[in-house]
């Protein structure tokens, strides 16, 4: 049975509906809260069979407020790349994967946004991903991916919105899973909240059945091409 180490930046963001996808195909996952007094970044040695970053709410990379786990979660994420270890970094788990995949990060403001990204390669994530999907943003700062990286998808600003380094690595500037319940408990756990939410959290609630939908191809191929469905 496979095992992934799930790295948190805070409790309000998790996998969400990921979860039942990993659950029901016998993934098993264990997060690790860094932010927490007990808590700290795994060792290299601790990741299982795939590491996934998730985002960070107001915390990001760029210099401005940057997460305090942010050289040691990059060193981790650098020797995962080096060893061939599949990743998965969503929001600011992506600006992660970025920098350790030589890329880099250019700052931005906290913003929450629920906007469509748009397929631009036909074979993205083993030809699974939708054409078209919602993508929930509830991110500071961006990913800018290394020039090697293959583009899936971009934003209505024509900006990456789904990145893949290599055969085994992806990065997410939103999070296929999201929840408005998950959106509104970053609202509430920080002083510091996105402009003018409303709308973003208006379209989480209207269009959850959307997220939930374009999640099953997309977790298809993702599984397909981390290969956490493999034997052995």
């Amino acid at each position: 049975m496979k095992q992934l180490t799930v790295i948190q930046h805070t409790s309000a963001d998790y996998l969400g509906l990921i979860e039942d996808h990993l659950e029901g195909r016998q993934i098993r996952f264990h997060y690790h809260r860094p932010f927490t007094e007990a808590g700290k970044v795994p060792q290299f040695a601790q990741v299982g069979d795939g590491l996934i970053l998730l985002g960070g709410g107001p915390w990001g990379s760029a210099g401005v407020r940057d997460v305090p786990t942010l050289a040691e979660e990059v060193a981790l994420a650098r020797a995962c790349y080096m060893s061939g270890v599949p990743m998965i970094g969503i929001g600011l788990g992506a600006q992660i994967v970025s920098l350790a995949c030589d890329g880099s990060v250019e700052e931005a403001p906290l913003t929450l946004t629920a906007e469509e990204a748009v397929r631009v390669a036909d074979d993205a994530l083993a030809g699974f991903m939708p054409e078209r999907w919602l993508n929930p943003v509830y991110m500071r700062d961006r990913p800018v991916p290394p020039p090697f990286a293959q583009t899936l998808a971009i934003d209505p600003e024509g900006r990456p919105a789904a990145f893949q380094v290599g055969t085994n690595i992806f990065g997410f500037t939103g999070h296929p899973g999201f929840k408005r319940a998950m959106a509104e408990d970053l609202i509430m756990e920080f002083e510091e909240v996105p402009e003018k939410p409303g709308a973003a959290l208006d379209a989480l609630g209207m269009r959850k059945n959307d997220i939930a939908d374009a999640l099953v191809p997309m977790m298809t191929g993702i599984v397909q091409l981390t290969g956490w469905m493999d034997a052995g």
